[in-house]
């Protein structure tokens, strides 16, 4: 899997732009059930006017389990959002991107990633890329003065790409390109977040 170059990327400008915003205006936050699921995942997200904020996430997991267990992926996951009262509080609406790469081989069960059936992964093992986009609707509610939780959840569009291979460790091609079209879920987060 390549390095995700375009991760760093995109976290490096967003916190650029965030450094010209003022104090309440930068958030830092990560998505706990990412956490529970072992992905390593960081939000950075700046009001760019009273009702408006730009929020990009990030996640990666890059382990591999106990058997030769896999399930490899880095995602970017940037997004505008249109807050009802102010930015950073109360409901609000977005539109988001999505972006990544995986690579998942050796699971015991039939597993489902962007309305793709990966069967046999037991025995198999995908490895590909997707992209879409997605609206969003969610809450964020103020804990204290600088800590608040946000919940998450959008809908829409992925494109998947991928080559599937006979085994988790060998390199010949079952399928060279094989293409997935999925409408449904696309974002669910539960958000703990860091106003600065």
């Amino acid at each position: 899997m390549k390095r995700p170059t375009f991760l760093a990327t995109l976290f490096a400008a967003a916190s650029l732009l965030a450094s010209s915003a003022g104090a309440q205006n930068v958030a830092l936050k990560t998505n706990v059930i990412y956490d529970a699921l072992a992905n390593v995942n960081l939000g950075l997200e700046f009001k760019m006017a009273p009702k408006w904020s730009f929020d990009i996430n990030g996640n990666l997991n890059a382990w591999k389990f106990s058997g030769g267990k896999q399930w490899k992926h880095w995602m970017a996951q940037p997004e505008v959002r249109y807050w009802f009262c102010e930015a950073m509080h109360g409901n609000f609406v977005g539109l988001e991107l999505h972006g990544g790469q995986y690579n998942i081989g050796k699971v015991n069960t039939n597993f489902m990633f962007l309305g793709t059936n990966f069967r046999n992964l037991r025995d198999m093992r995908y490895q590909g890329w997707y992209a879409g986009a997605g609206l969003t609707y969610g809450h964020a509610w103020m804990l204290a003065t600088h800590w608040n939780i946000e919940a998450e959840i959008g809908i829409g569009w992925s494109y998947t790409k991928f080559d599937s291979y006979p085994c988790a460790s060998c390199g010949t091609k079952i399928i060279d390109n094989g293409t997935h079209n999925y409408f449904g879920p696309t974002k669910a987060a539960l958000n703990l977040v860091y106003i600065f």
